[in-house]
């Protein structure tokens, strides 16, 4: 098959309906433009948006303004109060969250906060840590441990 020969299916396309070719063609005299005015002429309309004057929708609405940040980490947040649900001596991975259900995902990475407090004592694993979860952790004679 070459492209001179593709045609389309059948009943695709339909024939022109000409126009303003006499009254009696069903479509002659103002040819579907009704009657007089702007939409009659030659050339005439009004612009996208245009509302008769009145104030547009798009100047009615508050603008946009800042920017989104394409460069930005999304981070899996996890807070330190949350780990006492693993028993003491456990190695805490993004995985054991992710099975303990305080992650939803392992596509992005892992950061560990420090709300709460820690009553375990946890090897913890994770992409990054937080101050004051590093200084939790260690005083639960915990590990910190960046992957």
């Amino acid at each position: 098959m070459r492209l001179n020969e593709l045609s389309p299916a059948a009943g695709a396309t339909h024939k022109a309906h000409r126009v303003g070719r006499g009254d009696g063609s069903g479509h002659g005299t103002y040819s579907g433009r009704g009657q007089k005015g702007q939409k009659a002429r030659s050339g005439g309309g009004v612009r996208l948006g245009f509302e008769g004057g009145q104030l547009p929708l798009i100047k009615r609405l508050p603008r946009k303004r800042g920017f989104t940040n394409v460069f930005k980490t999304e981070f899996n947040v996890v807070n330190v109060n949350s780990l006492n649900v693993f028993p003491d001596g456990t190695e805490v991975t993004p995985e054991v969250m992710l099975k303990a259900g305080l992650i939803r995902s392992l596509s992005k990475p892992t950061k560990v906060l420090g709300y709460g407090d820690l009553e375990k004592r946890l090897t913890v694993q994770a992409a990054c840590f937080s101050a004051a979860a590093q200084q939790k952790i260690t005083a639960a004679q915990g590990t910190v441990r960046t992957a």
